[in-house]
């Protein structure tokens, strides 16, 4: 009992811990100017115009930490802190979304992987537990089957998305610094910046892995006896 409470506690702890980190590095470096004074929205217009990626278009969207880019749509949003401000967060955060449609433009192999896997991944994410608790209730090991398949297609997705991101941050790095928008000594800040969203994205990933192999081996256990 002991053991499992640890356990449950750190599935919470490790994405409280990483949207912690996360925020207090935003909050932080969004305090620290970039050197040329541009907004997160010219950075993303300059590395797009660079990519010749003139179709791409950016706005400004709600909430803090929402920026994202929409591949259907073809657009960066960015949220009003990064759209407007001349922060080194910003320059960071802006550029990493736009390492995603420059994926995009490339059909970068990881990227369209993890958009083949959302519906089915979309769908393991909120059936997995019906299944799964439906089947040890009911004694039917064939629906916990299911339900751990089910959550498999959902874990891959997260394991995929880490490549996915981590490119995306590279991109990031490589065209603020081929641009001349960040200098030498903004090169630690903004790597402080995209390593902290990272977390997030590998925390969720091992509390995923972790969630599966539990229930694997529930199943294997209910099925060896």
């Amino acid at each position: 009992m002991f053991g499992y409470l640890v356990y449950l506690a750190l599935l919470i702890l490790i994405p409280l811990w990483a949207q912690s980190k996360v925020k207090n590095t935003h909050k932080k470096y969004s305090q620290v100017m970039n050197s040329n004074m541009v907004t997160g929205a010219q950075v993303a217009r300059k590395i797009l115009d660079d990519n010749g990626l003139f179709d791409v278009r950016i706005e400004e969207t709600k909430g803090m930490l929402s920026d994202h880019y929409d591949p259907k749509s073809k657009v960066v949003r960015l949220s009003s802190d990064n759209y407007h401000g001349y922060s080194a967060a910003a320059a960071a955060i802006a550029a990493h979304e736009v390492g995603h449609a420059i994926q995009d433009a490339q059909a970068y192999a990881f990227l369209r992987f993890r958009h083949a896997l959302v519906p089915v991944a979309g769908l393991g994410d909120k059936m997995s537990f019906i299944f799964i608790i439906a089947g040890f209730l009911l004694g039917q090991m064939n629906l916990v089957l299911v339900g751990v398949i089910f959550m498999s297609f959902a874990v891959l997705f997260q394991l995929i998305t880490l490549p996915v991101e981590f490119d995306a941050s590279n991109r990031a790095m490589a065209q603020l610094v081929s641009s001349g928008i960040i200098k030498n000594n903004e090169e630690k800040q903004t790597k402080k910046v995209l390593n902290a969203a990272a977390l997030t994205y590998v925390a969720a990933a091992l509390v995923a892995l972790a969630e599966l192999i539990r229930f694997a081996s529930m199943f294997l256990l209910a099925n060896d006896d």
